[in-house]
């Protein structure tokens, strides 16, 4: 034989990291009717009645409330079409969204 010697190369592990998830949060204000409210968190964020009251009022006496976490897209486009459905009816109603610590 030649003399090589074959070293087996070491293999390297990818790790991915999960997406950082974001929150969608209801502002309060003092025009958009309650039931529509509740009507828009039922819809979009699918939640059953007694939840979408709870968050509603947690709103109302607080001035916002965490509706959600998703990953990113999904939390914007979330509060995107939730506060477009205000808007379609002429309320300020709004979502926002921000990282989650």
């Amino acid at each position: 034989m030649s003399g090589i010697v074959a070293v087996p190369r070491a293999k390297t592990k990818v790790q991915t990291e999960r997406p950082r998830l974001h929150k969608v949060i209801l502002f309060n204000d003092d025009y958009t009717p309650r039931d529509f409210v509740v009507t828009v968190l039922k819809l979009e964020f699918r939640l059953g009645e007694g939840r979408a009251q709870a968050v509603m009022m947690t709103a109302h006496r607080l001035g916002a409330c965490v509706v959600a976490v998703y990953a990113r897209d999904v939390a914007e486009t979330k509060a995107a079409r939730a506060t477009e459905a205000g808007a379609a009816k002429g309320y300020p109603l709004r979502f926002d969204c921000e990282p989650e610590e």
